[in-house]
């Protein structure tokens, strides 16, 4: 696979660096060529992301990942939108530095995927220390659904029961159980024990729901900000 990183600062080369293990083709932009040698199995090209005449030099059309990882979410949509509407990059991935901006980050501007990392790192936190609330841990672009992650309780009244047998609300899928720190892949035979870490796919419509069937007895945190 073929992947454009405009960026590379500390976020751009260490997404290098994990692509480069996985034997991926890539280039970064940057307008300084610094820490070259941190990344040096990548090709660069030292010049501004944001202009055409750089990524037709990139060969964006190739590509078939481009990540927007630069400081600047202005410049982040750009290469976003340009990828996308010029040289018609399958998958662009987006890095949003203010979340205030999350909004903008959609298929208007050319983002498949846009990674925001405060809320990324407040709901690890989130998910660190709450057990029976429901985290979203992934929103994905292209829709309202969202990948959530809730450690069920020990209380919860579906714990010990199968898969299988189990009522989820609408629009839900599990797809992973953590347990004592192994990934699961469940079937319909296996069961969902108190303390595990169940990993969903759901539409945002659903997520107060799903929450209430796996916890009920648990206060949604959303709530909290009402009534403080």
């Amino acid at each position: 696979m073929r992947v454009v990183i405009a960026g590379a600062g500390s976020v751009g080369r260490s997404i290098a660096r994990e692509l480069l293990r996985g034997r991926h083709d890539v280039l970064l932009i940057d307008r300084v060529a610094k820490d070259v040698t941190k990344v040096k199995d990548a090709t660069w090209l030292v010049a501004d992301a944001c202009e055409t005449d750089t990524l037709t030099e990139a060969g964006l059309q190739t590509a078939d990942v481009v990540v927007a990882a630069t400081g600047d979410d202005k410049a982040n949509l750009v290469v976003s939108l340009l990828a996308k509407t010029e040289f018609g990059v399958p998958r662009t991935v987006a890095r949003v530095n203010n979340p205030k901006n999350e909004w903008m980050f959609d298929e208007a501007w050319g983002v498949d995927v846009a990674v925001s990392t405060p809320r990324l790192m407040t709901a690890l936190v989130e998910e660190a220390v709450n057990t029976g609330d429901l985290v979203r841990i992934f929103q994905f672009q292209r829709g309202t659904t969202s990948l959530v992650e809730l450690t069920l309780p020990e209380d919860s009244p579906v714990a010990g029961a199968r898969v299988g047998d189990l009522d989820w609300p609408r629009d839900t899928v599990l797809v992973g159980i953590i347990r004592d720190g192994h990934p699961l892949a469940p079937t319909a035979d296996d069961s969902v024990e108190a303390f595990d870490e169940l990993l969903l796919i759901t539409t945002l419509d659903a997520e107060d729901e799903l929450e209430q069937f796996l916890s009920p007895g648990e206060r949604n945190p959303r709530e909290l900000d009402e009534d403080d």
